[in-house]
């Protein structure tokens, strides 16, 4: 009887069988989902620190500029007892001077409002050297009817509130500032309530010439 080649007894490879197969491949879906929904995490985390980093960053530009007009703010030297400042609920109106490398000062009237759709801007006039033309650009920015461009600050603001340092406290800001006698400021408490923020952000100003 003739012997068997050793070749006959060697194992044939075993592949994956369907059901390893399938496992395999729930296995790797999983692994994948899991993959994604930590990758989609980060991704939405960023992209909120980042709108949060330009909204705080919005928010400093603004109150850097309402330091830069208070501070620069026109005083009774130039304005003859005129008003050099008026703010109330939603609005600040102020007369400041602007000061030009070889050129005389002169003075514009500034104005911030929060409007009805949360959005606080900023518009100034041109400059002059004519009180007489001041006194018209003073009132049209008080009544909202000066036609100079305004410059969008911030967005999602939801009130903006002011009171006057003066007689050593802090009083409700209720229209125009006296400019001789009691009750005349030498500082402005500027507190904005903006959407997503727990607590009001709160500045305090000194008023530059008063």
């Amino acid at each position: 009887m003739m012997a068997q080649s050793p070749l006959n007894h060697r194992p044939r490879p075993r592949g994956f069988t369907l059901i390893e197969l399938l496992v395999a491949i729930t296995i790797l879906a999983f692994v994948a989902v899991l993959g994604w929904r930590g990758l989609d995490g980060i991704i939405r985390s960023r992209d909120k620190l980042t709108a949060e980093m330009a909204y705080t960053r919005g928010l400093q530009l603004a109150f850097a500029q309402l330091q830069s007009d208070t501070s620069n703010l026109a005083g009774t030297a130039y304005l003859n007892r005129r008003p050099m400042i008026a703010a109330d609920n939603n609005r600040i109106t102020l007369v400041r001077m602007s000061m030009l490398e070889n050129e005389p000062t002169r003075l514009l009237v500034v104005s911030y409002r929060v409007r009805d759709d949360g959005v606080l801007v900023r518009r100034e006039s041109n400059p002059t050297r004519d009180l007489r033309e001041l006194d018209t650009l003073w009132q049209a920015a008080l009544g909202d009817t000066d036609t100079s461009a305004s410059v969008v600050l911030q967005s999602g603001v939801q009130a903006m509130a002011m009171r006057y340092w003066a007689d050593n406290q802090w009083l409700p800001a209720n229209g125009t500032a006296p400019v001789s006698g009691t009750g005349v400021p030498t500082g402005l408490e500027v507190t904005l309530a903006v959407q997503g923020q727990e607590a009001p952000l709160v500045k305090s100003y000194l008023l530059g010439e008063l």
